[in-house]
């Protein structure tokens, strides 16, 4: 969150990508150094997956994450 933000102090869009189990934590942290970053949660776990399941995971995340260096909502 701290490299999204400073990303963000120098102009340069940018966000994050957490698995979901992560949104809690996200949103305390988000609020402790008050900026709220763009994000994208995907479903959790990701250690345990197959390369296929990665890829297809990464697949469905795609246009999303463009998305998150595409925006200006910061």
């Amino acid at each position: 969150m701290q490299d999204i933000k400073e990303l963000d102090n120098r102009g340069i869009p940018g966000g994050f990508v957490a698995s979901d189990v992560f949104v809690d934590a996200a949103h305390s942290h988000s609020e402790a150094i008050g900026f709220h970053a763009n994000s994208l949660f995907v479903a959790h776990p990701i250690q345990d997956r197959t390369d296929r399941e990665l890829v297809e995971l990464a697949d469905e995340a795609f246009s999303s994450a463009v998305e998150l260096i595409c925006s200006q909502t910061n």
